[in-house]
């Protein structure tokens, strides 16, 4: 059964980007976006994994979400922590991609197992070899296709084939997905992308 995440937001184009993003660095989960509390009632919540909710909707039904607050992830226009919900994991709605996404791993490795990833073995199920592995935890890093072909000693042309393969066997195209891949199947360390937590 596919794992279902309910993103809940009066703002449509809030909803709808928070949608798009989510299905690029979380792909293989099912995005609902329902636009009121009382939608997703509608929608069988005990489903979910996950509730990315707008605040104003959290605080109108805390009940609700105090009693789902490990699956609640509360969407936020502010980055100040100070004024950020109590008790909650909190997301600013007003911050770029890699910000975001960095977020989401960050409380994704609090959340899980105390930042323990999933075994190494998973990796093996999807197919990846050791050099794609390499070549992947290279990419999530920032660097350069010619900068892994200087460091892995191959050619740049294998770099690219590499790359391609990877986003093939894993069905994800874009680098903050394959950030998230490599982060929660612990390939690379948050630190290693992202700098010091």
């Amino acid at each position: 059964m596919t794992p279902r995440i309910a993103v809940v937001d009066a703002n449509v184009l809030t909803g709808m980007g928070l949608k798009t993003l989510l299905q690029s660095v979380m792909p293989g989960m099912e995005i609902g976006v329902y636009f009121s509390f009382e939608e997703l009632m509608r929608n069988h919540p005990e489903g979910f994994v996950h509730f990315f909710a707008n605040v104003l909707i959290v605080l109108e039904h805390q009940d609700f979400f105090m009693q789902n607050r490990r699956k609640t992830i509360v969407l936020t226009p502010t980055r100040d922590a100070e004024v950020q919900l109590s008790g909650f994991h909190c997301i600013s709605t007003n911050v770029n991609e890699k910000t975001f996404v960095e977020r989401l791993l960050s409380i994704h490795q609090s959340a899980h197992a105390h930042g323990h990833n999933m075994p190494p073995s998973y990796n093996k199920a999807k197919g990846l070899s050791n050099r794609e592995i390499e070549v992947l935890s290279n990419v999530v890093k920032g660097k350069t296709n010619k900068a892994i072909a200087d460091e892995l000693n191959i050619a740049l042309t294998t770099v690219i084939t590499h790359r391609r393969n990877i986003q093939e066997k894993l069905g994800i195209k874009s680098v903050s997905a394959l950030t998230v891949f490599a982060v929660t199947h612990g390939l690379v360390a948050m630190q290693d992308v992202f700098g010091k937590q």
